[in-house]
């Protein structure tokens, strides 16, 4: 990618457009990826933990992609659940483009691939899932998650899934000082060198999170 990062506005790298093989929401798909993007060649280890470890989506409102790349998290929630609004959020206009491109091979409609800037205010939501940018540096990081956290739902969960290696137990630590009171976080899965967090917001009053049951 030369310059380029996956979280790089507009890169400059040629697109190299490819086609893979991926299995989401239990359906084997062809897709489209590119260069200078994050993980253009296969669905990374990190995404595939986050949804082995996760719990169904919710089946309506507004769900949010945080760092969708070409579109894995985002495509698996859409299939999952028809009638909600799915939010692909990135700022690398081309993964943005590739969601898109992705959505209408599937015929999926209940996908808005945005810049971050283009979510609405008053938009809530029932979910988050992320793959967060580790590598856009701690500070970027904290002030993305403190910008999109607070926007989960009374009683819903963000997911967030970080490589050990990475910071995955710090930023677990920085969670739970930061959004507090109001949210607990807790770690609900380990694989491949990676950790799976939940971010509950709690409502008013306070709730137990959700059992996984």
């Amino acid at each position: 990618m030369g310059s380029d990062h996956y979280f790089s506005a507009t890169p400059a790298s040629p697109e190299n457009l490819r086609t893979i093989r991926v299995s989401l929401a239990g359906r084997d798909l062809e897709l489209t990826t590119a260069g200078g993007i994050f993980s253009p060649d296969r669905l990374d280890a990190g995404t595939a933990v986050l949804l082995a470890n996760t719990p169904p989506v919710p089946p309506g409102g507004d769900l949010l992609d945080l760092g969708s790349g070409w579109g894995p998290i985002t495509l698996s929630m859409a299939l999952s659940s028809p009638h909600a609004t799915v939010w692909a959020v990135d700022v690398n206009e081309r993964a943005l483009d590739l969601v898109r491109r992705n959505a209408a091979s599937l015929g999926l409609t209940n996908v808005n691939a945005v810049l971050p800037d283009d979510v609405p205010d008053g938009v809530t939501f029932r979910t988050i899932r992320s793959n967060p940018p580790i590598r856009v540096g701690k500070n970027e990081l904290h002030g993305l998650l403190e910008r999109w956290i607070p926007r989960l739902d009374e009683r819903s969960d963000a997911w967030l899934v970080v490589q050990r290696n990475l910071g995955a137990d710090s930023l677990q630590r920085w969670i739970g000082s930061t959004f507090h009171p109001g949210y607990s976080v807790h770690r609900t899965a380990t694989g491949k060198g990676y950790r799976v967090l939940k971010v509950r917001k709690h409502g008013s009053p306070p709730t137990e999170p959700i059992s996984l049951a």
